[in-house]
Parts: structure tokens; C-alpha cells; sequence
């Protein structure tokens, strides 16, 4: 999603530089500052209902990736999120045998194929969550998201997610929300979906679906709470260091402006100047940490995030998840290596980074990469 957005900005921008329309100029100069609107009592409501359990006492929660392109956060935060609240047996998934390579960074081990999963489990998942993922056209992806939802799975369609369940033909006659980027193919694959502005989330039937990358943690949160209570999702919440969530959103807050693609276009034509930052994989360490800080480094159009370790073998994090490192190194530069913020949880890790990319890169960098996160700061995460 980040290389198919930046090189269409780029090549836009390329075409506005040399005169073809001056598209630049007609872009919005700037975001806009609307307050999020509040979310009746009734609809939080029926959303927490929508997602209680449908078939087990304990569920059973699978996360699908696609083996050659899954976006980093939806697969790794929405799985440590779950993992921590132990409220639900949770399982990663892939389409295929061997890692998933995730973007913009990381690589993960999967517990197993869709095919292994159905050998195991015939009478299906509780709940399935879709990632964002490289392709909407996947045959094996896309049958067995139809045949799980047949089987009486929740579908959660989160940030471009919600294109793959689209394509799954899951989102005729429903509404829906999506990463503000993809709302137009959102559509394209499912004309008779109802677009739903100013929402995080947005449930329909066994159906829900969220704004962008960021909006895995309310909505996980979301779903602890319908699984287990108000009481558990805030003992979670007060780890993660959320303050609070809903599905509060500005829609109109999110949009390519001028100063985002002269930003983006600036940084990618400037490639002499990128650089590549390492982290350490500690075994035990923060998993949704580590997420938030790979993908956030690694949206600046300045900068990536490797992982290495002493080893090439898989480092398990502190919910089980297993990261395979980029390199087997036992130490990287330290003028080039970034933190995890391990002292801090996850969400305030996140501010930290957005504060050193910041520092770093500038102020409009910074928002490049909350743009692309669907980030809204503030209290409401």
C-alpha cells in the first residue's frame, strides 16, 4: 500500500512539475479541523452487540495474512492486542506454507495455513479479521473469507481490510468505512456498499469494518469488550495506554493535501538521503510496540526499519508472536538504530516515535506518516 501510494504521488507530482494541469494547485491546501462527531449511545450499542460471540463460550479469533504482502500493524497489533486480553483463543493465519513477509516491515511466522486451520477447526472460526493485504484478488484469500462467513464466522474488515471483504462479495447492501485511501476501490469492487463517513468503526449485521491502520487498537478493544466486558477492555486499554476509545472519527481530517505530496515527493526524489534504521528483536519484547515503531519508521518516504538478532531464528515476543529477523547481526550501528520506547506502552511509544521522526525529518514528515496511519492524535485513539 505505502510503494503503490507513493509512486502514484510521484508520478502525479513528476506530471504537475512538468505542466500537465497543474494538479497540485488544486488540491486542498491543508486538512480540515472539524470536530469528530459524538456516536449515539444506540449505535455503540448495537455495535458491541454485533460482535458478541456466535458460537463458542470461549471464541476462536483467526487473523489470515497473505504470505508474500500483509500490512505490518493489522497482522501484528491486532493479534498482540487479542493475545494480552486472553479472552479468546487466537490464531495467525496464511495463505500458504512458509513466513509472511509484512509491509512496510517485519516478517512474522504464522501458527498455520487456511487450509491447516480448516483440517483443525471444520466448524470454522468465531471471528476472522481481515488485514489490509497487497492483492483484493486473491482466489484462496477470498473463498475462504466467504466460507467463513458462510460457516457463521464476524467478519472485521480492518483499514484496506475492508476492500479484500468487498471483493469477497461480503459488503453488497451494507455500510461500510475503509482507509480514506481506498474508499474509491472500496466501492469500485462493491457499488452497492454504503460509504459511512466519520466513524472508526462501522458495524453491519456480522459485518464490521474500520478506517485506517491505526484503528486496529480501538477496535480490538472494541472487541475485547463484547467479549468479555467493559471492565477487561479497560484493563487492556490501561496497558496499551489508551485513555480512551470509540468510534469517534474526522473523516474530512485525512486527505491528500499540497503539503502532504510536495512532502512525499520531496522525501522520495531525495533518495540519496534515505536511510535505514535497525531494531533489536528481545525476546519478550512488545510486540504492538514493535509494530507501531517498524511501520511508522518506515512511512517517512526518508526511511526503512530492519530487524535483526543475534541468530536467524525466529524471536518470540511477550504474546507469542514470532518475528523473524531481517539479519542475523549482533549489533547495528548505534547512530542508526531506533527504539521500541520498552519502558512506555504501546500507544504512547507510538507519540514518541512520531516526536523522533519529527526531530529528525520535520514536522510535515511527521504528519505524512499520521496521514497514512489514519492516526488521530489525542486522547481518543
Amino acid at each position: 500500500m505505502r510503494r503503490f501510494v507513493a509512486w502514484g504521488i510521484v508520478a502525479l507530482a513528476l506530471l504537475g512539475l512538468a505542466g500537465f494541469g497543474g494538479w497540485m494547485l488544486t488540491l486542498p491546501s491543508s486538512t480540515a479541523t472539524a470536530e469528530a462527531p459524538e456516536v449515539p449511545q444506540a449505535e455503540a450499542e448495537a455495535m458491541l452487540a454485533s460482535l458478541k460471540p456466535p458460537k463458542r463460550e470461549r471464541p476462536l479469533i483467526a487473523i489470515i495474512g497473505l504470505n508474500d504482502a500483509t500490512e505490518t500493524t493489522d497482522y501484528i497489533m491486532t493479534a498482540g492486542i487479542l493475545r494480552r486480553a486472553d479472552v479468546a483463543d487466537v490464531v495467525m493465519l496464511a495463505t500458504g506454507p512458509g513466513p509472511v513477509q509484512l509491509y512496510p516491515a517485519l516478517k512474522a511466522e504464522p501458527d498455520a495455513t487456511i487450509v491447516e486451520f480448516d483440517a483443525a477447526h471444520p466448524e470454522g472460526a468465531d471471528y476472522v479479521i481481515v488485514p489490509a493485504i497487497s492483492r483484493d484478488d486473491d482466489p484462496a484469500a477470498l473463498a475462504w473469507i466467504r466460507r467463513q462467513a458462510e460457516q457463521g464466522a464476524t467478519i472485521i474488515g480492518v483499514c484496506a481490510g475492508a476492500k479484500v471483504v468487498a471483493a469477497a462479495g461480503l459488503l453488497e447492501g451494507k455500510r461500510a468505512t475503509t482507509h480514506w485511501y481506498y474508499r474509491p476501490r472500496m466501492l469500485k469492487l462493491s457499488p452497492t456498499t454504503q460509504y459511512v463517513p466519520d466513524r472508526r468503526m462501522v458495524s453491519d449485521g456480522k459485518v464490521i469494518t474500520t478506517t485506517g491502520i491505526s484503528a486496529s487498537m480501538p477496535m480490538m478493544l472494541t472487541l475485547i469488550e463484547a467479549i468479555a466486558g467493559r471492565a477487561k477492555a479497560e484493563e487492556v486499554a490501561h496497558g496499551l495506554g489508551v485513555e480512551a476509545w470509540s468510534a469517534r472519527h474526522a473523516s474530512d481530517a485525512f486527505r491528500i493535501t499540497r503539503a502532504f505530496a510536495s512532502t512525499v515527493l520531496v522525501n522520495r526524489l531525495a533518495f540519496w538521503r534515505s536511510e535505514s534504521f535497525g531494531i533489536r528483536l528481545e525476546p519478550g519484547m512488545d510486540e504492538v510496540s514493535l509494530a507501531l515503531v517498524a511501520d511508522a519508521w518506515s512511512r517517512t518516504y526518508r526511511s526503512s526499519a530492519s530487524t535483526f538478532a543475534a541468530t536467524p531464528e525466529p524471536v518470540e515476543t511477550r504474546s507469542g508472536l514470532r518475528i523473524i529477523p531481517d539479519e542475523a547481526a549482533g549489533q547495528w550501528a548505534k547512530d542508526r538504530m531506533v527504539s521500541t520506547f520498552p519502558d512506555s506502552p504501546p500507544a504512547v511509544a507510538l507519540d514518541q516515535t512520531l516526536a523522533a521522526i519529527a526531530a529528525r525529518y520535520g514536522s510535515r514528515t511527521t504528519d505524512v506518516v499520521a496521514m497514512q496511519l489514519e492516526y488521530p492524535r489525542g486522547p481518543a485513539r
